[in-house]
């Protein structure tokens, strides 16, 4: 497949570590809330196999943050998504679901909660912060929302654990799993929680101080080396496998929780408010119309830009597969598709049309691993 650069600018900006990972080997980027995001790191399948066995060092600047603070910041947080947070409690992060009045996927952000009256929303790529100052203002809320100066730095891997101890003592190893707390390095503080993009354990950094997490960014690759650490980026692979769901790929604004499989982060039992509340009470109601699912397809390679269909033995169309993979693991393409009722069923199996050759494919639950 031919591949094209990307032109640099000011509106597509650059990362406090741009300059690092460049000189580190980057082959290529991608976009992500208008920012440049690593997207590989030379072959797909040797990031992957190193990210399960070992460290890495992400730049993920581009997870941008949505500062939202003030006296009715918990209600704004609260309207904006479908999971209660009447009982969150500070120092936790929480998976929320940001849906419109029309039960539309806005994003499906993790929001940390910082103190009763200031919250940070960890976004995924769309812009959170229009939505949420049209909202403030609809509403006259006394709020104040803007973008932090925080660019992220996740530490990713089974060996995470043993190089952040090495810096930050074993306190840092002891955090629960979407905990967060505050460490001290290099004359500053930095937000910390036990979290990131993939499924082998890790953290993320929030960096405020751009010349204290310069200095973190060194001094991680520098203890690292005894974990043989390289720089990385979310996989592909890896993120498939765990069914990882990435907003604007596998899932957007014209999905609702409910058909994505996030029916546990949607609480409609409670007396909390929220945009799309009573949309949601009739889809539940009457019942989903189309289901994210795992695939598996007979074959050895696929390259996903667009939708693909997926068809029936009629060649009728009964879904559309979304991302995809050729995952190591299964000897096999996998992927995250949304298909139509009643074809969401596991077993079911389809056609679909890779390089204009016929494969097939069999429905399956996720996550495959």
């Amino acid at each position: 497949m031919k591949t094209y650069s990307i032109a640099k600018s000011r509106r597509i900006r650059s990362s406090p570590y741009t300059s690092r990972i460049e000189k580190q080997g980057v082959t290529a980027y991608t976009t992500y809330n208008h920012m440049l995001l690593p997207s590989a790191f030379g072959p797909l399948e040797e990031s992957y196999y190193h990210l399960k066995e070992n460290v890495q060092i992400w730049d993920v600047a581009a997870e941008r943050q949505v500062e939202i603070s003030g006296k009715d910041s918990a209600k704004l947080v609260q309207l904006m998504t479908c999971r209660d947070l009447s009982k969150s409690k500070v120092g936790r992060c929480y998976y929320c679901p940001i849906i419109d009045d029309n039960a539309g996927l806005i994003n499906d952000p993790v929001i940390l909660k910082l103190d009763e009256n200031r919250w940070w929303i960890s976004i995924a790529d769309s812009d959170v912060i229009l939505f949420a100052k049209g909202l403030a203002i609809g509403n006259k809320f006394d709020v104040k929302i803007f973008e932090p100066n925080v660019d992220i730095l996740a530490v990713q891997g089974p060996k995470s654990f043993q190089l952040m101890e090495k810096i930050f003592g074993k306190k840092i190893t002891e955090m629960k799993f979407f905990g967060f707390d505050y460490f001290e390095f290099s004359g500053a503080k930095h937000l910390i929680a036990k979290s990131g993009w993939s499924k082998q354990g890790g953290y993320e950094i929030y960096v405020e101080n751009t010349k204290s997490g310069l200095a973190l960014y060194d001094e991680l690759f520098e203890v690292g080396k005894k974990f043989n650490v390289k720089p990385g980026c979310p996989n592909l692979i890896e993120r498939i496998e765990s069914a990882l769901l990435s907003y604007g790929n596998d899932i957007d604004n014209n999905d609702n929780p409910l058909e994505c499989g996030l029916d546990k982060y949607v609480n409609l039992e409670t007396n909390v408010n929220f945009l799309g509340k009573e949309k949601l009470k009739k889809i539940k109601e009457n019942g989903i119309k189309k289901k994210l699912m795992g695939v598996i397809i007979d074959s050895k390679e696929i390259n996903v830009s667009k939708s693909i269909d997926l068809t029936n033995e009629k060649n009728l169309k009964i879904g559309e597969l979304r991302s995809g993979v050729y995952s190591p693991h299964f000897k096999k393409v996998i992927g995250i598709a949304m298909l139509n009722k009643p074809h969401f069923e596991v077993s079911q199996t389809f056609k679909i049309s890779i390089n204009h050759s016929i494969y097939e494919g069999k429905v399956c639950d996720l996550p495959f691993i």
